[in-house]
């Protein structure tokens, strides 16, 4: 089995990027990362673009609304960027997937809303295709949450999906949902072509009917191979993934440095 891509998902330290583009990337081109999946892409994809291209990166995968009209942004919501802009702006940082990577709670709760979304996305990838794109989606919890004919709201979703659409799986989200993870991954087969390899202590899921406000300083993820996932069994449960992505969505102290424990352990794994 060929070993997937350490890559890492630039949310990580996108407030960092925001202050110090290139005094960020250089750190984790330092630390020996060479892929990297693209956040907030679309409206300065130049820019990184030749940032990249200065670190020694690329970016084969990143993230992107296909399947939302609005998106929050620090100004609250605002019109989701059309997909027209979304791929042109792939194809300037030289992406291969384009990864939608959340679609909100009240869409996974039913049949009818979970298969809209299923018909957006086989869609999204029909667009892509004429631009020479493939298109995915990454999880967080919410999406587990319907049972629909004794299978969850994920699985039918997947079932739905056309034969070309990727998918990128939140292994500490997966967790987070109380699913048995290495049969998801089973279930799902060759369609997982990237991982996000997240470690922690899983809690209560947020993303579930009548749970309290998303608060993700209340969330305990940790640096690969210093919590309680077996990362190494989803991994080799996995064995179509190209990509192995570090993200943290939160972590209390020094940002960089979870990151670079997270690249350590990896590399360690033979995962570069």
């Amino acid at each position: 089995m060929a070993q997937p891509q350490l890559s890492i998902q630039l949310y990580t330290v996108n407030n960092l990027l925001e202050s110090d583009v290139d005094g960020t990337l250089a750190q984790l081109a330092a630390m020996g990362i060479r892929q990297v999946e693209a956040f907030a892409f679309v409206d300065r994809a130049e820019q990184l673009a030749e940032a990249f291209a200065k670190h020694g990166l690329q970016a084969k995968t990143g993230h992107a609304p296909l399947l939302s009209d609005e998106v929050r942004s620090p100004d609250g919501m605002v019109p989701a960027p059309t997909h027209a802009d979304v791929f042109a702006a792939a194809k300037t940082l030289g992406l291969e997937y384009v990864i939608d990577p959340f679609v909100a709670l009240e869409r996974w709760l039913t049949r009818e809303a979970i298969e809209e979304t299923a018909n957006r996305l086989n869609a999204a990838a029909k667009e892509a295709a004429e631009h020479g794109l493939k298109v995915g989606y990454h999880n967080h919890a919410q999406e587990f949450a319907a049972d629909i004919d004794g299978v969850n709201g994920y699985d039918y979703f997947a079932s739905l999906l056309d034969e070309e659409i990727m998918l990128e799986v939140d292994l500490f989200w997966a967790a987070t949902a109380k699913i048995d993870v290495l049969a998801l991954l089973g279930r799902l087969g060759d369609k997982v072509k990237a991982l996000h390899v997240k470690d922690g202590v899983v809690g209560e899921n947020p993303f579930v009917v009548g749970a309290p406000a998303y608060d993700k300083s209340t969330l305990d993820q940790r640096s690969a191979g210093q919590g309680e996932l077996p990362l190494l069994d989803f991994l080799a449960a996995a064995p179509s993934t190209e990509f192995a992505v570090i993200e943290f969505d939160y972590v209390p102290g020094d940002m960089l440095e979870a990151v670079r424990g997270s690249v350590e352990f990896l590399h360690q794994h033979g995962i570069r």
